[in-house]
């Protein structure tokens, strides 16, 4: 299996480095020929409206959207999150996303940079000690279809979320040297996918 990273900005090489440690071949994505190439992919943390517009200068928007619709696995980190939601509150004007994710998040919900925070928390699927994340310019999910299961909170509000081949969160966790979430997307996003697809 081959997990891309969409590389047009964001904290690519923090997530091919946790993918690597999790046993998959990792890729940066910046090209359609490098999007057909992958089973999967991870949108990283960065500037939402930045990654937006290098998607459409590079041609991808329509491409990511299509994958996305036709199941292909996608875990969206933070800006990422942010992509791959329906509604987004408080969005610049005209900013596009890729879509997929049956919820309404809200941009830097969490605050500005200023305000950015860790916290431990529990992640639903994962076992262990409690997961440190890492919040920066965080969005939240406000609200989500009846088929998007909640899997971590944060002070009542919902941080991530997985509905069929989509995983999401509000946080880094490609910052913390815990790779148990991407193991999580490999082993069972992508796992259930590839049985879905069988």
């Amino acid at each position: 299996m081959i997990v891309g990273v969409l590389a047009l900005q964001g904290d690519v090489r923090e997530h091919i480095n946790s993918l690597s440690d999790c046993g998959v071949s990792a890729i940066e994505v910046k090209s359609l020929a490098e999007l057909e190439r992958v089973d999967a992919l991870v949108i990283p943390g960065g500037e939402s409206t930045t990654i937006s517009k290098l998607a459409r200068s590079f041609g991808l928007i329509q491409a990511l959207r299509a994958r996305i619709k036709a199941g292909m696995p996608t875990y969206g980190s933070c800006a990422g999150l942010i992509l791959i939601s329906e509604r987004v509150l408080d969005a610049i004007d005209g900013q596009e996303g890729f879509g997929g994710l049956d919820v309404t998040t809200r941009r830097n919900a969490f605050g500005r940079q200023v305000d950015s925070f860790e916290s431990d928390i529990e992640f639903k699927g994962i076992t262990g000690p409690k997961f440190r994340a890492v919040f920066i310019r965080a969005p939240w999910i406000e609200q989500h279809g009846d088929d998007v299961e909640v899997l971590a909170e944060v002070d009542g509000r919902a941080v991530a979320v997985r509905s069929g081949s989509l995983l999401a969160t509000s946080f880094h966790p490609e910052l913390t040297g815990d790779n148990r979430i991407h193991r999580y997307f490999v082993d069972v996003i992508c796992r259930d996918a590839a049985k879905v697809g069988a």
